[in-house]
């Protein structure tokens, strides 16, 4: 990161690109990115949910399946997971992305156990939002707080609020119907992933998605996903969501 805010910096004023900072895992990024936000530089920062969620002291390194864990930058200790947690709470951190990085099982090695041949990467898509809410409420994160850091913020970078990120007039009617105090436990062959290959499996969160809508339709319900796909290609221009 210090590069990239050297790199930034160096440009005339009227000439700074928003620039994003993806996957922060790292609390000695922290001091850098305040010093650039002092400084006035167009910067942005996210992190992910296996930096929410796990540490190294917690994972059984001698456990075959400990490839689950593996992706790019490392999982790291348990002072820097509440760092990022302080921060994120602070507004330092803007945004919780999925960095959603599946494969199949046999690229993860769980068979041999093989960490340095295993893909570097985790599928955490479906997962975002109860992972976040269950770490989160653990440390007095509020539902109003997810709001911007798994919705209003991302819409935003991407340069579509206006449309997409929020519950008002004119927006598209993307809705959760989402129950927060119900527990469930992780089965990965019940996932949607492709390849259901998780480090959450076994776990118990908190917080039970019962439907969903995009655009007004009915597009997921209690694990079915009815109708046709109905995606749609979105261009937005990169924005800062400040």
């Amino acid at each position: 990161m210090r590069l990239l805010l050297e790199l930034l910096e160096a440009q005339p004023a009227k000439r700074r690109p928003p620039v994003h900072v993806v996957h922060l895992a790292t609390e000695e990024a922290l001091p850098l990115l305040r010093r650039a936000r002092r400084a006035g530089l167009p910067v942005t920062v996210e992190t992910c949910p296996h930096y929410l969620a796990f540490c190294a002291e917690e994972i059984d390194r001698v456990d075959r399946g400990a490839t689950v864990f593996k992706c790019a930058p490392p999982i790291r200790g348990r002072h820097t997971r509440e760092q990022l947690w302080v921060a994120l709470g602070l507004g330092e951190i803007d945004l919780v992305a999925s960095d959603h990085s599946p494969c199949p099982s046999e690229l993860k090695r769980l068979e041999d156990g093989d960490f340095a041949a295993a893909w570097g990467g985790i599928a955490g898509l479906q997962l975002r939002l109860p992972v976040v809410w269950t770490e989160g409420r653990r440390r007095g994160a509020t539902l109003e707080q997810l709001v911007p850091w798994l919705s209003t913020a991302p819409a935003a970078l991407a340069g579509l609020l206006g449309r997409k990120g929020r519950l008002a007039q004119g927006y598209d009617a993307d809705l959760v119907v989402w129950h927060p105090q119900r527990p469930w436990t992780v089965e990965p062959e019940a996932l949607l992933h492709r390849h259901p290959v998780t480090p959450w499996a076994g776990k118990t969160l908190q917080g039970v998605v019962e439907a969903t809508y995009l655009r007004g339709r009915l597009v997921y319900r209690a694990g079915d996903l009815p109708g046709e796909p109905a995606g749609q290609r979105l261009r937005g221009r990169l924005a800062l969501p400040r």
